[in-house]
């Protein structure tokens, strides 16, 4: 895989440098909630513009439905980013159209543009190879070189991300190559002991990356919604919580797995219930009461790991060299069921390893109760692309910057 420093080597000024990036940010109206993922492509763009290169980003953000839909714009995007830069950054309206060829024909060296959200085109979705194609090949029309730097998005057979690297000469920006170094030290380079703690709120999500590092890992730790499937393999009642009923049985054979292997499955020993799912809009208060894990009442839903949990958790995590995480403990929204995901996060600082914040929920929990990002060793802007690279998937962006 060329990388962008070898890219930078052979030179690219006055070229046109499409950056695949992931500027999928979450949006309060047309207000940026949390930049992380602008911020993380950053470097690349810095690099090339003052390497010279006329800049190109794109992306997606949401899921409009394959037509322009002003919800999912990427004009706040590309407006931070130029804030970012300390630069006017150009906004074309469209992806391929005749605002996108205008504004990167007005390009000078070393300026930047970013173009429309690419899923407002329906080929760069679409399943018919020969739609995709031809969505690439117009694409293809607006630059000179490709640069893959959009990790959040590299699990999808997408025509920006899979189709366009085949059609220019094509290298990996800063961030795809740090997301990968960091997911190898997870699979091939591991230094142990190895902890996985997994949360969030469907078991059905995580089952393939548990299944792959039954083989790698020596203690899995369960949190969030997930956890009540497994109590519920265990015997246990779990009253109202989330349940996924037809994954129990997948779920006991993996304890029975696990424990044949000697790997480790740690699940809370209390919970914090409530008699309903809390109001995330108001942040009312909701008056949670803890009882153990084993002792649900019914009618009452676990929404987040009790403190002997946490306490437990943090123990788990003290001796690791590596530690991946991703999902959070409970319905970290809500300042009554924060706690979990909490203390979850700074028994990771607290800990001498390694540790990976898996992307997704995970990267925005951090955020959004304030831990200083640098006091971890990595957090991934790709929750899903992480989580498929652990489980041994083939991703299709990376596989399309392979030489």
């Amino acid at each position: 895989m060329k990388t962008i420093d070898q890219l930078l080597a052979d030179g690219v000024a006055g070229k046109r440098v499409f950056v695949r990036a992931d500027l999928n940010v979450p949006l309060d109206g047309t207000t940026i909630t949390d930049d992380g993922r602008i911020r993380a492509v950053q470097p690349t763009i810095t690099a090339l513009a003052d390497a010279g290169a006329r800049v190109i980003v794109a992306s997606h953000l949401g899921r409009p439905k394959g037509a322009p839909d002003p919800a999912f714009s990427l004009a706040p995007a590309a407006a931070r980013l130029g804030e970012l830069l300390g630069t006017d950054v150009a906004f074309a309206t469209d992806t391929v159209g005749d605002s996108a060829r205008a504004t990167v024909a007005a390009l000078g060296d070393g300026r930047v543009a970013v173009i429309e959200n690419l899923r407002f085109n329906p080929g760069e979705t679409s399943k018919d190879d020969a739609e995709r194609a031809a969505f690439a090949d117009q694409l293809a029309t607006l630059a000179d070189v490709y640069v893959g730097d959009g990790f959040g998005a590299v699990h999808r057979k997408h025509a920006s991300v899979y189709d366009l690297p085949a059609r220019l000469p094509h290298a990996a920006g800063y961030l795809i190559a740090t997301e990968v170094g960091v997911l190898k030290k997870l699979t091939d380079e591991v230094q142990r002991p190895y902890a996985v703690v997994l949360g969030g709120a469907k078991v059905s999500d995580k089952l393939g990356v548990i299944d792959h590092l039954l083989d790698k890992a020596d203690r899995i730790l369960i949190g969030g919604g997930m956890a009540y499937t497994f109590l519920k393999a265990q015997g246990h009642d779990v009253g109202n919580s989330l349940l996924q009923e037809d994954q129990v049985p997948a779920v006991q054979k993996y304890l029975e797995r696990a424990k044949a292997q000697g790997v480790e499955f740690v699940l809370p020993v209390d919970v914090l219930v409530a008699s309903g799912f809390p109001d995330l809009k108001t942040k009312a208060p909701a008056n949670p009461d803890t009882v153990p894990a084993d002792a649900i009442p019914a009618g009452q839903e676990g929404l987040d790991i009790g403190p002997e949990s946490r306490k437990l958790y943090a123990t788990k995590l003290a001796d690791a060299a590596t530690v991946f995480w991703n999902g959070p403990m409970g319905v970290f929204e809500h300042p009554d069921y924060a706690e979990g995901t909490r203390a979850l996060a700074q028994a990771l600082i607290d800990s001498p390893a390694f540790t990976v914040v898996g992307g997704g929920d995970s990267a925005a929990a951090v955020r959004i109760l304030g831990f200083d990002e640098n006091a971890f060793g990595h957090i991934s802007t790709g929750g899903g692309a992480s989580l498929e690279y652990l489980e041994g998937k083939t991703l299709p962006g990376l596989a399309a910057l392979e030489d």
